[in-house]
C-alpha cells in the first residue's frame, strides 16, 4: 500500500506541477538524446495552444516539441474522458526528448476548455482528430509522412476510429480502449450498471453532453436499455477492422484482465481480425491502471512498447519489436510476460468437464467430471433474486486491487446452494495454468420471462478459499418461463497460475452489484444436461 501511495503521489506532482505554457522541460536525467536524422537537440518546448477543431469547434491543446529543424515524426492523443490535455504531458516530453517527436495532446471536444459538446467518439471527435493533425502539419516541424496516434481509454477508442478513416495515421498505440461498446457495457444483454454510473457520474461535471449522449442517458434512465445503446456500434473500432486493414494501420492494443469499463475479451476480437501489424499487451489491473504512471512520464511497460512501436513504425527503427512475439501476457495470478505468437496459441490444451453427468470412456488427462457440490439430481434448480458471497467485486477497486495481488476472495463453502450451482473439480496433482476462455455449456430452464446469470471461475484452496480467476454475466430476454434452452457463456480470458493441490470451482448464481441483474426475486432456476465447461489450459 505504501508504494501505492507514492507512486500516485508521483502521478499528482507530474500532472498538476508542470510546467508552464511556453517552458523548455529538461531531459530527464539519463535519459537517451534522440538519435537519427531528426536534428533534435537536447530540450523540450511545452506549449498551450487553441487548436480549431471541425465545424469551428475549438479544442484545448498541448504541444511538446523537441529542440531542432526537423522534420519531426508527429503523434496527435487525445486526452481520456473527463480528463484534460495535461494527462499525457510526462509521457509527451519523453517521447519528444529521447525519440524526437512532435506530440500535440489535446482536450476531447465537450470537456473542459474545449468547444462543442461530448459526441462519445463519433464523427466530430474523428474529424476533430484529423483536423489535429492538420494543424500540426502548418504550424509545427511534423512530417506528413510519418504520423501516429494513441492514448488511454476515450482517447484510445478515438485514435483507433480516426486511424480508420485518415489513413495519414500509421500507426496507433491504444491503451485501455474498447473494440466495441455494446459488448463492453451491455455484456450478453446485461447492464454494466456501475461502469455505466461511473462514466455519467464524472461526465456531468467535466463536459457537456451532446445531444445523442442525453437522448442515450434517458433511454437508459426509463430502462429502454436496447435502445439506449443504438449508437455503440457505429462508435466500436471493431465496425471498422476492415479500413484499418486497407489502410495497413500497425495497431498496438494494450489492455489489462480486470477492466470494469471494457472487458478483454472484446480487445481479443478486435485482435483476431486485424492482418496488418498488430502487438497485444495484456495485464493484471483494472481500466487505465497499467498505464497510468506511464502517461506522467514514469517507467512503464505499456508506455515503454508504445514508444518501441511507434519508433519502428515511424521513425524505421530496427528495435526488434517486430520480430517479438506480438501476443504478450503477464499472468493475472503474478509471474513475468508470456509471449505467444498468436492469440489461439495462448491456449494449448483443453480440460473437458462434463457438468454433472459420467465421464466418456476412457477418460483421459483431459477430460473429467466436474462434480455438482454437493451432489444434486442431474437437474439442479436454484433461487432466483437472492445475493451469495460469489460476486465480482466492484469496479475499479477490485481490478486495482488484483494489480497488486490481492484478488476478490471468497469462502465457497458458505456460498448459499439455494441461491447458486457449484460445481468443483478434484486437486489438481500438479500445478497447471489456466490460459484462455473458459467456455461454459448447459440447458437453462427459467421459470420467469427475464433471468440474470453470473458465472465465476475460483482458485480454490484445501481450506476453501476461492480467489477470483475470471467471470462473465448473461441475462436471457423474453424467455418461455419453464422451456429450456442452451447457454453459451464464453467467460472473459485469463491467464492463472493454479497451484498444486488446489482446485477449480465454477459457481453460477443470479445477483451480481457490479451489474444490472433483472432476476426475478423468489423464483427459480434450473441447470440440466448434457452439460459441459472447458478449462483451456497453458
Amino acid at each position: 500500500m505504501r508504494r501505492l501511495l507514492v507512486l500516485f503521489a508521483a502521478l499528482l506532482a507530474v500532472l498538476f506541477l508542470a510546467p508552464p505554457a511556453g517552458a523548455a522541460l529538461a531531459p530527464p536525467a539519463g535519459a537517451a538524446r534522440p538519435t537519427g536524422a531528426d536534428g533534435a537537440a537536447p530540450g523540450v518546448s511545452i506549449s498551450h495552444r487553441t487548436v480549431p477543431g471541425a465545424d469551428g469547434v475549438t479544442l484545448d491543446a498541448k504541444v511538446i516539441e523537441p529542440a531542432g529543424d526537423g522534420p519531426f515524426p508527429l503523434l496527435v492523443m487525445p486526452a481520456s474522458w473527463a480528463v484534460p490535455n495535461i494527462e499525457y504531458v510526462g509521457a509527451a516530453a519523453r517521447l519528444a526528448y529521447e525519440s524526437g517527436y512532435v506530440v500535440v495532446t489535446y482536450t476531447a471536444r465537450g470537456f473542459y476548455a474545449s468547444g462543442g459538446e461530448i459526441e462519445v467518439g463519433g464523427p466530430e471527435d474523428r474529424a476533430d482528430a484529423s483536423k489535429v493533425i492538420d494543424w500540426a502539419l502548418a504550424n509545427t516541424a511534423a512530417d506528413p509522412g510519418r504520423i501516429g496516434m494513441g492514448g488511454i481509454s476515450y482517447g484510445a477508442g478515438i485514435s483507433a476510429l480516426t486511424a480508420a478513416e485518415d489513413p495519414r495515421v500509421r500507426a496507433v498505440a491504444s491503451m485501455s480502449g474498447w473494440s466495441d461498446l455494446v459488448t463492453s457495457l451491455y455484456p450478453n444483454r446485461t447492464v454494466s450498471t456501475q461502469a455505466v454510473e461511473m462514466l455519467l457520474a464524472i461526465g456531468h461535471p467535466t463536459g457537456r453532453f451532446g445531444a445523442d449522449l442525453r437522448a442515450l442517458e434517458r433511454a437508459y434512465r426509463e430502462g429502454r436499455i436496447e435502445q439506449a445503446l443504438h449508437l455503440a456500434a457505429d462508435r466500436s473500432p471493431l465496425a471498422e477492422t476492415d479500413e484499418l486493414n486497407k489502410n495497413g494501420t500497425a495497431v498496438l492494443l494494450a489492455h489489462s484482465w480486470e477492466d470494469s469499463l471494457f472487458p478483454p475479451q472484446q480487445m481479443t476480437e478486435l485482435y483476431r481480425k486485424l492482418t496488418g501489424p498488430k502487438r497485444l499487451m495484456l495485464a493484471p489491473g483494472d481500466h487505465a491502471g497499467p498505464e497510468l504512471f506511464g502517461a506522467a512520464g514514469l517507467p512503464n511497460d505499456s508506455w515503454d512498447a508504445a514508444r518501441r512501436w511507434f519508433d519502428h513504425h515511424l521513425r524505421g527503427v530496427p528495435n526488434g519489436i517486430d520480430t517479438e512475439n506480438p501476443v504478450q501476457l503477464k499472468p493475472v495470478s503474478g509471474g513475468n510476460w508470456r509471449g505467444y505468437p498468436d492469440w489461439e496459441s495462448v491456449t494449448g490444451a483443453v480440460d473437458t468437464r462434463h457438468l454433472g453427468g459420467p465421464a466418456p470412456a476412457p477418460a483421459t488427462p483431459a477430460t473429467g467430471t466436474l462434480a455438482p457440490d454437493p451432489q444434486p439430481a442431474w437437474q439442479h434448480r436454484i433461487g432466483t433474486g437472492s445475493p451469495t458471497v460469489a460476486d465480482s467485486g466492484a469496479a475499479i477497486v477490485s481490478g486495482v486491487l488484483q494489480q497488486f495481488q490481492i484478488p476478490v476472495a471468497t469462502s465457497v463453502p458458505l456460498v448459499d446452494r439455494r441461491a447458486a450451482g457449484v460445481w468443483r473439480t478434484e486437486p489438481y496433482p500438479s500445478s497447471v495454468t489456466v490460459s484462455g476462455a473458459p467456455k461454459l455449456r448447459t440447458t437453462v430452464t427459467p421459470e420467469s420471462g427475464t433471468t440474470s446469470l453470473f458465472a465465476y471461475l475460483y482458485d480454490v484452496d484445501p481450506a476453501g478459499g476461492g480467489r477470483l480467476i475470471t467471470h462473465k454475466p448473461i441475462t436471457l430476454r423474453d424467455a418461455e418461463p419453464g422451456e429450456p434452452q442452451q447457454v453459451d457463456l464464453a467467460l472473459e480470458p485469463a491467464v492463472w497460475q493454479l497451484p498444486a493441490g488446489h482446485r477449480l470451482v465454477l459457481v453460477a448464481d443470479t445477483v451480481d452489484p457490479r451489474y444490472g441483474g433483472e432476476s426475478e426475486p423468489g423464483g427459480a432456476v434450473s441447470f440440466s444436461g448434457p452439460g459441459r465447461f472447458d478449462v483451456p489450459l497453458g
